[in-house]
């Protein structure tokens, strides 16, 4: 191809694509959106094919997750956005990165009086329901400068899901190359920190609260905790931002209800990077009673909860010059008040969910310290994601917000095409596996290994509960399961069913040295066992 050559725009959006370094694209191919991969191979982009534009959408959020760059999903028209929806959607309340790319109806097509395939009334407005935004590129100029914007804001803003769509006859159309790709964005400068410096250092019991926003700012939070000496919480998705052993660390028991009175006993509490939601809570409120200050790169964020102070900025960069700034000094929390109040809500852990404590501590010892995990809604990650420290973030992913079924076993396989030479482990319960167990082909197509860890009580134990403290009777919680290594082994999988915690060890080290994945069948009957 020469310098300023015509060719069909699907074809040049490949091209764009790997000069702005994607490197792999997940999706299915069809009638609509055939011309997106006229040029994949040519520009030296892997493709990834999933079984289900669900799988695809999840893929690229695992990606996006365990690499830090964007991830990117193609789709046809119709069926194939409504089935990555779901995947978006859980994208744009984790602050994923995913650039989802689709086919539409040519506008003549629309509104004629009959029905065309794939036909949609409002297929642009369906996605920006669960995208940051959805728009449609009638020629190639807007195509290339939109898919420039979704890159450029992933990389200078919150990172939320974006989707771009093209009409199936502007795809196959020539158009002139796409423009060299945007200089390196220019970030803002650290924001003024002195009024939040000057708060701190005069705490007493100074707590920090950290988010998922926090995960690339770890080196400076740990050094501004050591400075002050100040206690800290973590969200689920902040695990890993403190060092693990620290004495004044209350760990990711944020959403114990009786937090909320030892928040109450802080003098100044720092949040960075979190929404502070309804799942990092599930109380109405944070519980101070003090002066609060937030940190936060979204300013929507910052508005919506009221602080004393906030602070619009990157994580890393407002924490550093914090620490940069304050004096060393002591507070008045203890180490003994921690330690205690972690062990009685572990204890409530183990307490409220039996059996799952023991097999997590089995899996954090047998498991390398830089493994990714990726888990499902399900009882045994509702604990782990409590009671499992980690010794970094960015290590544990998991569908928080929008909490869908189904995201761990394509979610884990985007990860570890991401990241070939990890580690990488799948957990999921008995149900939701079930979602996108179609998957499994795409797992063994990779070659790599996978082990996916399956928690099997037979039942939706979390929905039975809830049932049992409303008290209704209990209906619709048991359903008919397969014989999961048979059906592991039928895509050419391999599959273990450990009886013991001892036996669950030797078989996840098999799987990780496995070329391909290996479904480890878990029970509850296993603790018993030891």
């Amino acid at each position: 191809m020469t310098d300023g050559a015509m060719r069909p725009l699907g074809a040049q959006i490949s091209a764009m694509l790997k000069a702005r370094g994607v490197e792999v694209i997940f999706g299915i191919p069809g009638v609509h959106n055939v011309e997106l991969y006229r040029g994949i191979e040519e520009a030296g982009i892997t493709h990834v094919l999933a079984r289900h534009e669900q799988g695809a959408g999840f893929m690229a959020d695992g990606y996006a997750r365990a690499t830090g760059r964007p991830g990117v999903a193609y789709v046809i028209t119709g069926p194939g956005l409504t089935n990555l929806m779901t995947p978006l959607g859980q994208a744009l309340s984790d602050s994923v990165p995913v650039l989802a790319i689709s086919s539409c109806l040519d506008t003549a097509d629309l509104g004629i009086g009959r029905a065309r395939l794939h036909e949609m009334p409002d297929q642009e407005g369906a996605a920006a329901t669960v995208c940051d935004w959805s728009r449609t590129a009638q020629d190639a100029a807007t195509a290339y400068h939109l898919i420039d914007r979704a890159l450029a804001e992933f990389a200078l803003d919150r990172p939320r899901p974006k989707h771009v769509q093209l009409p199936i006859g502007v795809l196959g159309a020539p158009a002139p190359p796409p423009p060299p790709p945007l200089g390196a964005p220019i970030g803002a400068g650290a924001p003024d920190v002195t009024r939040a410096a000057g708060m701190i250092a005069a705490a007493r019991r100074p707590l920090f609260v950290f988010g998922g926003g926090a995960r690339g700012a770890a080196g400076p939070a740990r050094a501004l905790l050591a400075r002050r000496q100040a206690a800290s919480f973590t969200t689920y998705a902040g695990r890993g931002v403190v060092v693990p052993g620290d004495p004044l660390a209350f760990g990711s028991f944020l959403a114990r209800p009786d937090s909320a009175a030892v928040i109450a006993g802080a003098d100044l509490v720092v949040v960075v990077g979190s929404e502070l939601s309804e799942v990092d809570l599930w109380r109405p409120d944070l519980g101070h009673a003090c002066p609060l200050i937030r940190v936060d790169i979204d300013p929507a964020e910052l508005a919506d909860t009221p602080a004393d102070l906030a602070i619009r900025g990157d994580a890393a960069a407002v924490l550093s010059a914090l620490a940069a700034t304050l004096p060393e000094g002591n507070s008045d929390w203890t180490a003994a008040e921690v330690a205690q109040a972690r062990a009685r809500w572990r204890a409530e852990a183990d307490a409220e969910r039996p059996g799952i404590v023991p097999v997590c501590d089995a899996l954090r010892a047998v498991l390398p310290a830089e493994t990714r995990i990726y888990s499902d809604m399900t009882q045994f990650a509702y604990v782990a994601k409590e009671v499992w420290d980690l010794p970094e973030p960015g290590l544990w992913h998991h569908p928080f917000g929008f909490g869908t079924l189904g995201y761990a076993l394509p979610a884990a396989i985007g990860g570890k095409v991401g990241l070939p030479d990890v580690p990488v482990v799948a957990i999921a319960g008995d149900y939701g596996l079930q979602y996108t167990i179609q998957e499994l082909g795409t797992a063994v197509e990779l070659g790599r290994p996978l082990p996916i860890l399956l928690w099997d009580n037979g039942k939706l134990k979390e929905i039975e509960d809830s049932m049992l403290r409303s008290q209704i009777a209990p209906n619709a919680v048991v359903a008919r399961n397969p014989d999961f290594g048979a059906l592991a082994r039928a895509w050419g999988a391999a599959a273990a069913e450990p009886d013991s915690l001892d036996a669950l060890a030797g078989a996840v080290r098999a799987a990780l040295a496995h070329p391909g994945p290996t479904l480890i069948r878990m029970t509850p009957a296993m603790t018993a066992r030891g």
